[in-house]
């Protein structure tokens, strides 16, 4: 598809200049972007399936969820617990107001999804207007955002970010630029420009999945082979939905019969439906045919063991594809569940493809949550100080609470005084809430005992005893 320029009043010739070139980088890549995104809705449809089935097959919507498998498998494993600072409060900075204003975690949850799907996403900082949180973190992904990577400062040198578009042409836009944000919308036929100036750069980070340096922005989860991989599959599908109408049904062979038993009474001829479900019918002997009693022969209907083969070799094909365990898409050969450890060891590179795509993102997220605290709190700049802000991730390794507080004693063991910390709670496999009541009740039963010593002891009671 050809790029039309377009040419907003109120820019300089650079800036509509970046606007054009965004513009037309995200175009170029839209087609292959909705495609992923049609594989992980399900909206991705067959057009052909061989000349041996009926074409209205095609059209009965038959859908396969194994892109979306193969995403969602991976990004379930890659949680983001919270933000963690060893060298000061996080609550003192407002950190609980940023989350819960901005939705963080879910918001960054969603730039995960995304990355995943497309190879990056965007999260971008911006500060809010009247009546919105004072410092916004939105998500954007590749088919409404793009920008160009410097890979020597490895920062974004500008990002475009598409809000609006009228007949599949874009009427709204927002411009990051070094220091410059620029908002801009058609009204009433009219481009309207906004201008707003900060010291924070391009407010924009990339979370990128599995970036390379021939390919920066990272790749798609749902690679060429996975859709290869579900293709088929919905093929294989069509067309047992099409033996399971046809060949299913046992086949009858009327010899010396003639039409007049496949029609009513009025003389129209039945419906291909009660003809293939007719449990009997009556056919009267022609003394003067050469054959007077009609002769029934039965075949038995086919077995859609072929096609079931078929699907359940695709599904271990996809599920090698996407470090998935067989048992997550295979149709059949179905074991008795497995021992925890075998559970884990069939499982290794998916976890190592999540510590991975945990590991790409931290720095983006980083750098996104200190730019918002530094805006929330009134800073000209991130100050050097919170270098140390940093991500908490989950485990992306499923273990059982008591495997967990197991390991956890070991190494409380080792190191005793870690008994006494909020690390050593973690390890003994408690949740942040509970790590929080912990410790709150710990410092009462604290306060409780210094109030104890810090009051006098009573003189013991004087008794009179008789001579």
């Amino acid at each position: 598809m050809t790029y039309e320029k377009i040419t907003v009043p109120g820019l300089t010739e650079d800036e509509n200049g970046t606007l054009n070139t965004l513009a037309e980088q995200l175009e170029s890549k839209r087609r292959r972007n909705e495609l992923r995104s049609a594989y992980y809705d399900g909206k991705r449809a067959i057009t052909s399936i061989g000349g041996v089935i009926p074409p209205q097959y095609a059209q009965i919507g038959i859908a396969l969820g194994w892109a979306a498998k193969g995403v969602d498998g991976l990004a379930r494993r890659c949680n983001l617990d919270k933000f963690v600072w060893t060298d000061g409060d996080l609550d003192q900075l407002g950190m609980s107001e940023l989350e819960d204003s901005n939705f963080l975690l879910s918001e960054i949850a969603q730039a995960r999804t995304d990355s995943l799907i497309h190879g990056v996403s965007y999260l971008v900082t911006t500060r809010g207007a009247d009546g919105e949180p004072a410092a916004l973190v939105h998500a954007r992904d590749a088919l409404s955002a793009t920008g160009e990577w410097n890979v020597r400062t490895r920062r974004l040198q500008n990002l475009l970010s598409v809000t609006s578009r009228k007949d599949n042409r874009i009427d709204g836009f927002v411009l990051y630029l070094d220091r410059l944000t620029i908002a801009a919308d058609v009204v009433d036929g009219k481009w309207q420009v906004s201008r707003s100036e900060h010291s924070f750069g391009v407010p924009a980070e990339p979370l990128v999945y599995r970036p390379r340096s021939s390919r920066r922005m990272g790749k798609s989860r749902i690679s060429r082979p996975l859709m290869s991989h579900q293709d088929s599959a919905l093929r294989a599908l069509v067309r047992l939905e099409a033996h399971m109408d046809i060949y299913t049904i046992p086949k009858l062979i009327l010899l010396g019969a003639d039409e007049g038993i496949f029609k009513n009474a009025d003389g129209t001829s039945k419906t291909s439906w009660q003809v293939a479900l007719g449990r009997a019918f009556g056919i009267p002997d022609d003394e003067e045919a050469t054959n007077p009693r009609a002769d029934v022969k039965q075949f038995s209907a086919e077995s859609p063991e072929p096609h079931l083969a078929d699907l359940n070799a695709l599904a271990k094909l996809a599920a090698r594809e996407t470090d998935l365990p067989d048992a997550d898409f295979a149709l059949s050969d179905m074991a008795n569940p497995t021992s925890e450890g075998s559970y884990i060891a069939g499982r290794d590179n998916l976890i190592a493809e999540a510590e991975g795509a945990m590991d790409d993102w931290s720095i983006s997220i980083r750098r996104s949550v200190t730019t918002a605290l530094a805006i929330q709190n009134g800073e000209s700049s991130v100050p050097e100080s919170w270098a140390s802000i940093d991500t908490k991730w989950r485990s992306p390794l499923y273990l059982s609470r008591s495997a967990a507080a197991d390991a956890g004693a070991k190494q409380i063991g080792a190191v005793p005084w870690l008994a006494e910390t909020e690390v050593g709670l973690e390890l003994l496999g408690l949740d942040e809430q509970q790590i929080k009541r912990a410790m709150a009740d710990k410092r009462k039963a604290s306060g409780r005992a210094v109030l104890a010593a810090l009051q006098p002891a009573k003189p013991p009671v004087q008794t009179d005893v008789g001579a």
